[in-house]
């Protein structure tokens, strides 16, 4: 482990929160597409490892944009989440490489 694994920690987070938005995006479109009688596919993401690997499976979905829409929101914050991460740890490495200059 070096100085700066903690950047590509956050950015192997912020590669795999986006890839669920994207997957949760998707999701909201197929459930506001979907109608009584033709369910949609819903795409269920799962974050691997830290690298930024997503496993992805398909089921059935019960046609609720909100229940996707909530997997948004949450996908969201938490890219949010690692976008500050990664930013806090960007400044403490360039404050980091100031003190050694």
């Amino acid at each position: 482990m070096n100085e700066f694994s903690f950047l590509d920690a956050a950015a192997g987070g912020m590669t795999a929160e986006r890839t669920m938005l994207d997957i949760a995006a998707r999701n909201v479109a197929a459930a506001q597409a979907a109608t009584p009688g033709h369910p949609y596919e819903r795409l269920v993401a799962r974050i691997v490892d830290g690298d930024g690997t997503v496993a992805v499976r398909r089921e059935t979905g019960s046609g609720d944009p909100l229940t996707e829409l909530i997997a948004v929101l949450d996908a969201q914050r938490s890219y949010e989440m690692n976008a500050s991460f990664f930013d806090t740890g960007k400044r403490l490495a360039e404050r980091t490489l100031d003190i050694e200059r």
